[in-house]
């Protein structure tokens, strides 16, 4: 029976779609607290299933890749409130162009610096250069520069989980409460997981968001592979 739970896809299905279930149920109960994050505590629960479990990950993947295959048809889905605000996103046409690009490379930037800094290898150095975009990107140019493509999936993970904890109370205490700029700094800074959090603050606030996360993840594909070089070892 334990050989079952641990092998079989659908059960690995089920549990993730149990996991956070229960994490937006506890974020509920304590109102949208930052720390309740559903994303932070549905990795949790279902990390804590996987160790009590000792499900190795590849086994829990087989049925994990049938809810990831789902970020595509959601990504796509970001076309209608993008729609809906598109007068205002023409208004923001280049500060929203310059953010991203500004915004874009500070990410890249900051990830190698510190990791440099801290004496981190160099294989993960180059994974950590896409920390700041969608996990399929993310995945894809750090295979191609050299990366690691699983280790670049958590670091995108741990960053998209981080800012949409902190983005509220961030926000709150700069004392900001533009959508624009709570969007756009927000997709660049946190992805999807950002992203998700801040449609719950506000739609237009998400449609930017989405926006520059799309943006910021074509920025990032093609400039982190000409700054490659200046990476050594």
């Amino acid at each position: 029976m334990l050989e079952f739970i641990r092998t079989s896809p659908l059960v690995a299905i089920f549990v993730t779609l149990v996991a956070y279930r229960a994490a937006i149920a506890i974020n509920r109960h304590f109102r949208g607290h930052p720390l309740s994050n559903p994303v932070l505590v549905g990795c949790l629960l279902l990390l804590a299933w996987l160790v009590a479990t000792g499900t190795t990950f590849d086994h829990y993947i087989r049925g994990g890749q049938f809810i990831q295959m789902l970020l595509g048809p959601a990504t796509v889905a970001l076309a209608v409130p993008l729609y809906s605000n598109l007068a205002r996103l023409k208004r923001a046409a280049l500060p929203l162009a310059l953010s991203i690009g500004i915004g874009g490379l500070t990410g890249i930037v900051s990830a190698v610096g510190f990791g440099a800094v801290a004496g981190l290898p160099h294989e993960v150095l180059l994974s950590l250069c896409t920390r700041a975009v969608t996990t399929p990107i993310a995945m894809g140019v750090s295979q191609g520069i050299g990366g690691i493509p699983e280790l670049s999936a958590m670091f995108v993970i741990l960053s998209g989980i981080f800012g949409a904890v902190i983005v509220k109370p961030l926000f709150g205490w700069l004392r900001l409460s533009d959508e624009t700029v709570l969007g756009v700094s927000t997709g660049i800074a946190a992805h999807g997981i950002g992203m998700a959090r801040v449609f719950q603050i506000s739609e237009p606030a998400g449609a930017f968001a989405g926006l520059a996360m799309g943006l910021n993840g074509l920025f990032t594909a093609v400039v982190v592979p000409l700054l490659v070089g200046f990476i050594h070892p």
